[in-house]
């Protein structure tokens, strides 16, 4: 895809439209508000600031150096002016200063940014942007519609995720449970139900930032080729899906499970679905069946020998945690894992909560969300069990559910300067709640107490200091992160 179209047709002459003699415009990237996301009690009102370099590499180095500096530039201003003639009229927007920058050969741009992980309170910019030469004021705007929709999701997602991971430690805390799962009792379950395979791959960033369980292979992909990710990035089981299951045939589905179990993966961790059609007949009587074969599976290079049954229909609460109106002593009465608990037995940590046996496990993965979730882990508590009983699969309904206004995320001008002279501008609208209220003139950002704070009106000299560092300058990345150390910065 040409970046040079990937605007919104009103960014095309706004050159235009900036007062004559123009020559700098300074712009931020900002989170306003948290009133429109979802968060659980004790939230505190920051984002994860996450997937800059993602854009910076993918787009601001690739795709401007592929599609517009190294095509012929005839074939460029083109395309350009039938599409802007097409659109807005003929001769509408004039095409000469497009041709300038293909001369130019790069993006005469710096961006400052915070580090990656960092997370950042409500209405303090993430980063800045600004044009480098005076002849092309006109770019660092033209720009806002692409960096927005690429940046948004990936620091959206990546807060959700650290929320989820916060809920987690809480109830491991609280019940006991061993720490050292909860990176992987979230596994990302969203892929399929993203916008495309890129947007999969930039919000599954956002997932493995907190977690490394994901089904999500891109995510992993982009983590390597955007953020020199090495070592454990993220991981997963094998795991069967409905279609399996009914190959196999409603008759013979226990003979599937013992097919599974002994013979396709006799040792490690295997996930099967068990809702194809009576999971509570799965649940409670093929495993008692299988429950030889599934104590005496070898355990792994990693000491796992786990059998993980996979519902993935109805209440999730109920379905996990027993439902309090079915019949008493039922199974849909007792719940999931206190039938998994009579069946298979398990320990209790040290606060008193049962684990059940390391040999079997619960995953569940359809519709969940932080309510959702949290409400599994209090019932599970009040029923005696410790919250590492239940894997959750993240998907689309938590990773989709998402728009940029989740936490307003927006990008916009606070200064500029023209004929020399340096101007504050900044927007107040007065029908507003004072979300859309802007700084104004040039910003820095220091590291306080109380988290990231913004001062705004700032001289040039103030605006050089604060932890607003250059990242990108004139086509070039100018300071680099990894993966590893995005995963550092987040657990400070």
């Amino acid at each position: 895809m040409n970046p040079l179209m990937s605007i919104d047709f009103y960014k095309a002459d706004h050159r235009r439209q900036y007062p004559e003699g123009t020559e700098y415009v300074y712009s931020n990237f900002t989170p306003r508000s948290s009133r429109l996301a979802n968060m659980l009690a004790g939230y505190d009102d920051r984002v994860v600031f996450l997937g800059l370099q993602v854009y910076i590499k993918r787009v601001l180095m690739g795709q401007w150096q592929t599609a517009f500096f190294d095509q012929p530039k005839d074939k460029v201003l083109e395309k350009y002016q039938r599409r802007m003639d097409s659109a807005l009229g003929e001769g509408a927007v004039t095409v000469e200063h497009i041709a300038e920058l293909h001369d130019l050969g790069y993006l005469p741009i710096k961006i400052k940014a915070l580090a990656e992980g960092s997370r950042v309170n409500m209405k303090v910019p993430v980063f800045t942007v600004i044009n480098t030469l005076p002849a092309f004021f006109w770019l660092t705007n033209y720009l806002e519609t692409s960096i927005s929709a690429e940046v948004w999701k990936p620091c959206t997602t990546a807060t959700v995720a650290y929320e989820y991971k916060r809920l987690l430690t809480d109830y491991a805390e609280q019940t006991g449970a061993p720490l050292d799962f909860i990176p992987i009792q979230a596994h990302d379950f969203s892929f399929r139900g993203m916008s495309g395979s890129e947007d999969a791959a930039v919000s599954g960033l956002g997932h493995l930032s907190s977690f490394i369980g994901t089904d999500s292979v891109a995510a992993i992909d982009f983590a390597e080729e955007y953020y020199d990710a090495d070592g454990v990035i993220g991981v997963s089981v094998p795991a069967t899906e409905h279609s399996v299951m009914c190959m196999g045939t409603k008759e013979s589905e226990i003979a599937t499970f013992k097919r599974l179990i002994n013979e396709l993966y006799p040792s490690g961790i295997v996930s099967i679905v068990s809702d194809t059609w009576d999971f509570w007949k799965v649940i409670t009587e093929y495993t008692v069946t299988l429950k030889q074969d599934i104590l005496t599976r070898r355990p792994n290079a990693l000491g796992m020998s786990k059998v993980v049954f996979r519902p993935d229909s109805g209440d999730p609460v109920k379905v996990i945690c027993g439902d309090p109106d079915a019949a008493i002593d039922s199974p849909q009465y007792k719940g999931a894992v206190e039938c998994l608990w009579e069946i298979f037995g398990g320990t209790e940590t040290d606060k008193g909560y049962k684990l059940l046996s390391d040999r079997v496990g619960l995953i569940y993965g359809d519709s969940i969300t932080l309510e959702r979730a949290q409400d599994i882990l209090q019932k599970l508590k009040a029923k005696g069990f410790a919250s590492t009983n239940i894997v959750f699969g993240i998907g689309s309904y938590t990773y989709q559910y998402l728009t940029r206004d989740t936490f307003g995320f927006a990008m916009k001008a606070t200064w500029g300067q023209v004929d020399g002279e340096g101007r504050d501008i900044f927007k107040d609208p007065i029908t507003d709640t004072g979300d859309k209220k802007s700084a104004a003139g040039l910003l820095r950002v220091e590291k306080t107490a109380d988290g990231f704070e913004m001062f705004d009106r700032q001289t040039t000299e103030q605006e050089k200091q604060g932890e607003l560092k250059t990242v990108f300058e004139d086509g070039n990345l100018a300071k680099s992160v990894t993966f590893d150390e995005i995963r550092q910065t987040l657990e400070r």
